[in-house]
């Protein structure tokens, strides 16, 4: 032993196994390895144990690493005896996460428990490569509190000062450093996610599929909204009981109030069940999900609002959900005007069309249908920027609104002189909705009439199904105006398991695109062609290829009357929506104006939201009188619903004022 300079005073061990035992673990003390990633603590802990087995002395090893376990189910902190020459799982705790830095109070917390189980003799703790900032200061000082831990080994490169080694100076345990060999090295991303998925692979090995009734079990850790079903899929669970792990497992379908789990084992006694974000990708590896935040949401002020400019609408919002980005074009004081990008199509869809000035014409060529929810001026009158942009040899665009915007279409296309367009007369195919049917005519600009279309009865209210989304539409009341609320509801996604590709020497090719293809048709006895010549059944290969990831749902109401009808039509139309647009036109102390008006207070927005269990509420279309006090309105709306999604300071643009700005998302 010696001491070096650079190491603040503490004494130097050789990475010799034998040197170490003599020096720390003669005496039965708990020794905790500590150091960076791929410094070789793990490494160090087999070679300390197999010499102390040599020598028929036993030993223990605490893992405190969810990440990168030497042994057990990785996303848990394991404890180990040393048995004929290799680690033996005695014990574990679950923390349904590989990242020891965002959630290190359950980490330290699970390693009190585990090291309270450890019996006489030698004891490791084999500590996460978590060694900078707040986080690594913090899991030092309380793995070793948490496991009464006697002497620290800190394994640093030779010639390195080891981390926080001011920290290691103050830690009541004796502290020694060790050098390494030069060998150790940090394992590379790929490497470490391939060695704890096959970790996880043989923790599930054998195991069975149970339902869980959602509704009789609690649920701690960070779980998803309920209603955001895709944030549960693959996700690593674990069932507790008083705080015992009774079995791990991973969720390989949501159905309605039910979780079907791959678990470990049975667990029928369990009364919680704990999820965090470790969750298995569409490569097949086990990983850390993206935080649950339904989604980037901003709010923005457009571009081209210049600050002169004094009838300024508000910050517009932009955002994604799924695989649509969105757009509320004209701010939240601004005419309703939605914009739906379909990223993977070139193409576009619009709700209502107030002023459209702001959006560029060739928008307007990949804009295929529109879903109007009436006929005021602020809802239709972008109608004409739509019209004139479409003069040429576009195909039919899809209107789809309440009964009489035929007549009000055609109003405007008997408006203008058609005299010069010939066959570059722009055409739209109008779809009413009348109780339980569409009523279509087909109206092209310059003609006389309108052409009578067949109807189209609806099934489940949607008025249309295409194989990448369906839009569903109600009725409800606007102080005696008839008002269309819709619902796009995207498909569930089909991710291909690579890793099961690979597995069974499968290259993919056409026939993945064809196994799709009869999912989504339901045609699960179909069979499909195989590239090694062979044929299996749909639904054979969609159990065993695919990861099924359910679409989000967004859904647009504006100018409705709060009455009880419309609060259940709506409710039901918007139920585990993923995003919610919804207009909150009046302050609750404005509600003799609203039910004067058929709009909504902010009170009767906020609950109808809270009622349908909404992950994520929007509200637009304020009113202009609270155009520099809308924080009012967030706020009031903030009492009724928790999913309110706001910006931390709202932005108005005055007349003097002399620079745009952005405004972050709370």
């Amino acid at each position: 032993m010696q001491q070096e300079p650079g190491m603040g005073n503490l004494p130097v061990l050789s990475p010799n196994a034998a040197d170490i035992i003599d020096a720390v673990l003669n005496h039965d003390q708990r020794v905790l390895l500590f150091g960076p990633m791929g410094i070789g603590k793990s490494t160090l802990a087999l070679q300390l144990a197999s010499a102390l087995a040599a020598s028929d002395r036993s030993c223990y090893c605490l893992n405190a690493d969810p990440g990168s376990p030497a042994f057990g189910p990785p996303g848990a902190v394991s404890l180990a005896a040393w048995q004929q020459a290799r680690w033996q799982v005695t014990d574990y705790v679950a923390l349904c996460t590989l990242d020891a830095g965002r959630f290190r109070l359950p980490l330290v917390t699970a390693a009190r428990m585990l090291a309270a189980r450890f019996p006489v003799g030698p004891a490791l703790i084999d500590t996460p490569g978590v060694v900078r900032g707040v986080a690594g200061r913090e899991l030092l000082q309380g793995l070793v509190e948490a496991t009464a831990a006697e002497a620290v080994l800190a394994l640093t490169a030779k010639d390195r000062s080891p981390p926080l080694l001011e920290e290691l100076r103050t830690l009541r345990a004796e502290v020694y450093v060790v050098h390494t060999v030069a060998a150790a090295k940090r394992p590379g991303k790929r490497a470490r996610a391939r060695q704890r998925t096959d970790r996880w692979d043989q923790t599930l090995a054998g195991s069975q599929e149970h339902a869980l009734d959602l509704a009789r079990i609690n649920i701690t850790g960070t779980p998803p909204p309920p209603a955001e079903t895709s944030a549960w899929q693959s996700k690593q669970v674990a069932l507790l009981r008083a705080d015992r792990t009774l079995a791990m497992g991973e969720v390989t379908a949501v159905q309605s109030d039910r979780l079907m789990v791959k678990l470990t084992q049975q667990a029928s006694d369990a009364d919680t069940l704990l999820i965090r974000d470790a969750v298995r990708t569409v490569d097949g590896w086990i990983e850390t999900a993206a935080p649950y935040a339904a989604e980037r949401l901003d709010y923005v002020l457009p571009a081209d609002v210049l600050p002169s400019l004094s009838t300024d609408t508000g910050p517009r919002i932009v955002g994604r959900v799924g695989a649509v980005d969105i757009a509320l074009v004209n701010g939240i004081f601004g005419d309703p005007l939605l914009h739906l990008r379909l990223r993977h199509q070139r193409r576009s869809l619009l709700f209502d069309l107030g002023g459209g000035d702001r959006l560029p014409a060739r928008i307007a060529h990949q804009v295929t249908d529109v879903f109007i929810s009436h006929a005021h001026m602020d809802h239709i009158s972008g109608f004409l920027w739509l019209l004139r942009s479409r003069i040429g040899a576009y195909p039919a665009c899809r209107l789809y609104g309440p009964p009489g915007l035929a007549v009000h279409i055609g109003g405007f296309l008997q408006a203008i002189l058609w005299d010069r367009v010939q066959e570059n007369a722009p055409v739209f195919v109008v779809h009413e909705l009348h109780g339980d049917s569409l009523k279509r005519f087909r109206l092209v600009a310059g003609g006389t009439q309108p052409e009578f279309l067949d109807d189209k009865p609806l099934v489940d209210n949607a008025i249309l199904c295409e194989a990448g989304f369906t839009v569903r539409g109600i009725t409800l009341d606007h102080h005696g105006t008839a008002v269309i609320a819709f619902a796009f509801v995207a498909a569930p996604q089909l991710n291909i398991r690579k890793d099961r590709l690979e597995a069974r020497g499968l290259k993919p090719g056409p026939w993945l695109n064809a196994l799709k293809s009869n999912i989504r048709m339901k045609q699960q006895n179909a069979t499909i062609p195989l590239p090694d010549g062979s044929e299996e059944g749909v639904g054979s290969l969609a159990n065993d290829l695919v990861l099924r990831t359910p679409g989000k749902t967004l859904v647009y109401a504006t100018d409705l009357a709060d009455t009880a009808e419309n609060r259940t039509r709506l409710v039901e139309l918007a139920r585990h929506a993923h995003t919610f647009f919804c207009e909150s036109s009046y302050s609750e102390a404005d509600a003799e104006y609203a039910a004067m008006n058929g709009h909504l207070t902010t009170r009767a927005c906020g609950e109808i939201a809270s009622a349908a269990g909404v992950s994520r509420l929007v509200p637009f279309h304020f009113s202009r009188r609270y155009q520099h006090r809308a924080e009012q309105l967030y706020q009031e709306i903030d009492n009724y619903c928790s999913r309110l999604c706001r910006p931390r300071t709202t932005v108005v643009l005055d007349r003097d004022d002399t620079a745009e700005a952005t405004v972050e998302l709370d």
